[in-house]
C-alpha cells in the first residue's frame, strides 16, 4: 500500500468524510488530533497540535502525501507554516490544501489567515494542490437554526450563499489527494445560490413552523460591500455539487 496519507483534521466535519474515502481506495491513513484514539480499520491516529507546533514532526515522519483540513477561526497561517516546515522536512511530494471561496476577496480577519495559509503553501517548495470551497451545507443549517429561533428573521441585505455538500467536496479532494499536484484547482461550489430567507423557508416548512417576520439587516464597512458584490461567490468558472439546499434539508430535518 505504500506509506499512509497524513490527514489533519481527520475527525472532523470534512476529515470523517474523506478518510473513508482514501480507506476504499486502498491507501492507509494517519490522522493528526489533538486528541489520541487506538488505531482502527487501516487508519492510525497520533496526537498533536499544529498551532503550538507539538507533535507534528512525528505525524509528517515517512509520508508522501499530506491532506491539510485542520482549521479554525484563527491561526490558519501559523498552523499551517508549522505543518510546511515538517512535511518540506520529511521530503513530501504532494500537499493538499482546503480554502474558501471569497479568501482573497472578502475582508475578514479568518478569511485573511486562509489566505495567507494558501500563499504559504504555494511558497513552500512542496508541490501543491488547493480547492477553494463553498460553505457546507451543515454551517449554513447550523446558521439558519439560530437566527430561525428569533422572533423576527435577520435578512444582511446582499448576502447571499452558495452552500455544497460535504460529502461532494470530500469526494473531491479525494480525487485531487491520489491525483498529481494541480496548483489552484476551479472552485467547487453548491448549486443554487440562496439569500438568507431563502434558506429559511424551507427549514420552517420542514419543522412545520411559520415563516419569521423579516428584519433587513445592512452589513457595514468593506466586509458589506464585498458580501454585496458577491465576492464570497464564484458564479463562473467553478464546479459544482449536485445536492441541493432543499435536498440536504429533506435528508437532515425532514427524517
Amino acid at each position: 500500500m505504500g506509506t499512509p496519507i497524513l490527514v489533519t483534521g481527520g475527525t472532523g466535519t470534512l476529515g470523517s468524510q474523506v478518510v473513508p474515502l482514501l480507506r476504499a481506495a486502498g491507501h492507509d491513513v494517519r490522522v493528526l488530533s489533538r486528541h489520541g484514539r487506538p488505531a482502527a480499520d487501516g487508519v492510525e491516529y497520533v496526537t498533536g497540535d499544529l498551532l503550538k507546533d507539538e507533535g507534528v514532526v512525528a505525524a509528517v515522519a515517512g509520508t508522501e502525501t499530506v491532506l491539510h483540513l485542520a482549521g479554525g477561526q484563527k491561526g490558519d497561517d501559523v498552523a499551517t507554516r508549522n505543518l510546511l516546515r515538517a512535511a518540506s522536512d520529511a521530503g513530501v511530494r504532494h500537499l493538499v490544501y482546503i480554502s474558501v471561496i471569497g479568501a482573497d476577496r472578502v475582508p475578514l480577519a479568518w478569511l485573511r489567515t486562509k489566505l495567507d495559509a494558501e500563499r504559504a503553501v504555494a511558497d513552500s517548495g512542496i508541490p501543491w494542490t488547493t480547492l477553494r470551497a463553498a460553505q457546507f451545507h451543515d454551517l449554513a443549517l447550523t446558521m439558519v437554526e439560530k437566527m430561525t429561533r428569533l422572533p423576527v428573521l435577520p435578512v444582511p441585505g446582499g448576502l447571499r450563499l452558495q452552500p455544497v455538500d460535504v460529502r461532494e467536496v470530500a469526494a473531491r479532494l479525494a480525487e485531487l489527494t491520489l491525483g498529481t499536484p494541480a496548483g489552484l484547482v476551479p472552485d467547487l461550489a453548491g448549486p443554487d445560490v440562496h439569500d438568507i430567507a431563502a434558506l429559511a423557508a424551507p427549514y420552517l416548512k420542514l419543522r412545520g413552523r411559520r415563516p419569521r417576520p423579516k428584519l433587513p439587516v445592512r452589513i457595514p464597512g468593506r466586509v458589506g460591500r464585498a458580501y454585496r458584490e458577491g465576492a464570497n461567490l464564484t458564479l463562473e468558472g467553478a464546479e459544482t455539487g449536485k445536492v441541493t439546499w432543499e435536498e440536504f434539508l429533506a435528508e437532515r430535518v425532514g427524517r
